[in-house]
């Protein structure tokens, strides 16, 4: 083997191009730039002298620490006086008389992220020595062959490995050694999956079942002489098998299955992957189902499923349809007429209440559906009356939210309409807005196809904050005694004031029914959405009496005569 001098001057170039290479580092901009690499690397050799010398870590501890912690040493530089003849003393100096935060230093070096730091930092500790193991821990990894900067991967996701005494963590690894992976694999393995680290016996049925598929793929399969000898290499690719697990694949069963398909982890990346796992989740199906599909598929993997333009009639008929269903969807959906884009699909399929049948259709073979479709001539009038509509909404302060309401709207479903339109010019909010409300009632209950059909009809349901939505679902439902399906029937419900509406006139309502005074049952949309005016007069005709009980005992002093609307513009 041959060793390579690592001079001042390399390693300085070296911290140049690495310190280049990552977002700027406001505390060090009153150091002129020509001396900024050079700072660094000073203030590092003073660092781990520190560590070492005065703190009696371990030089390569030490030395682990202070390479791999640049944010809180730029911190640390910026607060010492600055020469290039001098500084390496002054750092020195400062570091005597101002002792150091340890423990945030480690967590950097470990590779925690500086903006999630702060949720890992004991509340009184500064030393690693009063942090007991974690240091050991470090160590322990360290030599078994983890990059020291990915042990924060490690500590984020299964923080109780450092819990463990180090002599059972190397045993621990010593025994998926003798499975028959060479310490940069394990190392790798244990990255992906932190949780065969723990060091809880519960899960041991689970470790095993994982290293079954594991050795199936990698050995039997031959996967690991297409793997670099790194330990990025492995982790890289068992980030990848780990996406099949994570939606419900069940270890212990996959290692043949992806062993056949094992091309799968070496030419697509894990965000490939993700993308297309999360495109056919949107299906709303079984994940594991998805998974599955794409093993059993994976020429599904090279296709472009998020730029092309269909229009939903088009498509519907092209993946099979018959002309009385495309005429019955027409006119019960009419909001999801017009273009769309193919990422937008699934939500389409399941606004018109389709998306398991077409899921059924692709995981039997008619995938192809996806790609070989060629749409026709778009029906121009109906397009020209949508920009035109459109265009009417897209002033130069607005366009930005007008455009993320829409892509809202096409994303759930809705296509490029009049009817879209209409809905787009009474919704508020932006985008992530739009969708964190839709998913609330998603979460609620409300079905998807039903809940299209509502924004539809009401789209001011819209316009409230999830707090507010959940608040008036959970009065509908627990106390009225209603169940959702009120909602399909009168969504604007939703609408009206939940303190100065809805809880007074259902209050009275009880009370009447209480009294033996109410004959009849009243729907949930008249005791609520008639007017102030008609309300008073239905009491009346109920009892002479009760309009005074609700002027005096029920009615908000502030509730007007027209609808109330809690919204958060």
């Amino acid at each position: 083997m041959r060793f390579v001098s690592f001079t001042s001057s390399s390693f300085c170039n070296f911290v140049s191009r690495h310190f280049s290479s990552l977002p700027k580092l406001r505390q060090l901009r009153r150091i002129p730039s020509r001396y900024r690499s050079r700072a660094i690397l000073q203030a590092q050799q003073v660092l781990t002298d520190y560590l070492h010398s005065t703190r009696s870590l371990s030089f390569d501890h030490a030395e682990n620490i202070s390479k791999n912690s640049l944010f809180s040493l730029s911190e640390l530089i910026s607060k010492v006086e600055f020469s290039p003849s001098n500084f390496f003393r002054n750092f020195q100096r400062f570091l005597r008389y101002h002792p150091i935060n340890e423990i945030e230093f480690f967590f950097e070096s470990i590779g925690v992220p500086p903006s999630e730091i702060n949720g890992f930092l004991p509340s009184h500790e500064f030393f690693l020595s009063e942090e007991g193991n974690i240091l050991k821990i470090a160590g322990a990894l360290s030599v078994c062959g983890f990059p020291w900067n990915k042990l924060g991967t490690l500590y984020k996701e299964e923080i109780s490995i450092f819990s463990r005494s180090p002599e059972a963590l190397t045993a621990q690894l010593r025994e998926f050694r003798a499975v028959g992976f060479d310490s940069i694999a394990v190392s790798g393995i244990c990255l992906a999956f932190p949780f065969v680290l723990s060091g809880n016996d519960e899960l041991s049925g689970e470790i095993d079942a994982l290293f079954d598929d594991l050795k199936r793929v990698f050995l039997d399969f031959g996967l690991a002489s297409s793997v670099e000898w790194s330990t990025d290499a492995w982790y890289e690719i068992c980030k990848k098998i780990r996406v099949f697990y994570d939606i419900g694949c069940e270890r212990g069963k996959m290692g043949e299955l992806f062993g056949r398909r094992k091309n799968i982890f070496l030419e697509h990346t894990e965000g490939v992957l993700v993308q297309k796992v999360d495109y056919f989740c949107r299906f709303s199906v079984r994940r594991e189902d998805v998974g599955l599909l794409l093993l059993q598929y994976p020429e599904i993997l090279h296709y472009d499923l998020e730029s092309p333009v269909i229009s939903a009639l088009d498509f519907l008929k092209h993946i099979g349809l018959s002309s009385e269903k495309l005429n019955s969807i027409a006119e019960q959906y009419p909001y999801v007429l017009g273009k769309n884009r193919l990422a937008n699909v699934p939500h389409l399929m399941r606004a018109v209440n389709l998306h398991q049948w077409f899921f059924n259709k692709i995981m039997n073979g008619d995938h192809h559906l996806l790609i070989n479709f060629v749409a026709s001539d778009p029906d121009e009038d109906l397009e020209k009356e949508f920009k035109d509509s459109l265009a009417r909404f897209l002033t130069p302060k607005a366009q930005n939210l007008t455009i993320g309401k829409l892509n809202f709207l096409l994303g759930i479903g809705f296509g490029e309409n009049l009817t879209t339109i209409k809905a787009l010019s009474r919704i508020h909010g932006s985008r992530a807005e739009l969708q964190e409300r839709f998913d609330c009632l998603l979460r609620l209950g409300v079905e998807f196809t039903k809940l299209c059909k509502m924004v539809n009809r009401w789209p001011k349901i819209l316009n409230q904050n999830p707090d507010v939505i959940e608040q008036k679902v959970n009065f509908l439902c627990n106390d009225i005694g209603s169940s959702l399906q009120t909602l399909n029937a009168f969504p604007g419900y939703l609408c009206f004031d939940l303190e100065n509406r809805i809880k007074p006139r259902f209050r009275i309502h009880m009370w009447l029914k209480q009294m033996g005074l109410v004959t009849k049952n009243y729907s949930i949309a008249s005791i609520i959405a008639d007017s102030e005016k008609k309300f008073i007069a239905r009491l009346f005709n109920i009892h002479p009496a009760a309009p005074k009980q609700w002027l005096e005992c029920f009615s908000c002093k502030n509730l007007g005569n027209s609808q109330q609307e809690t919204t958060t513009t």
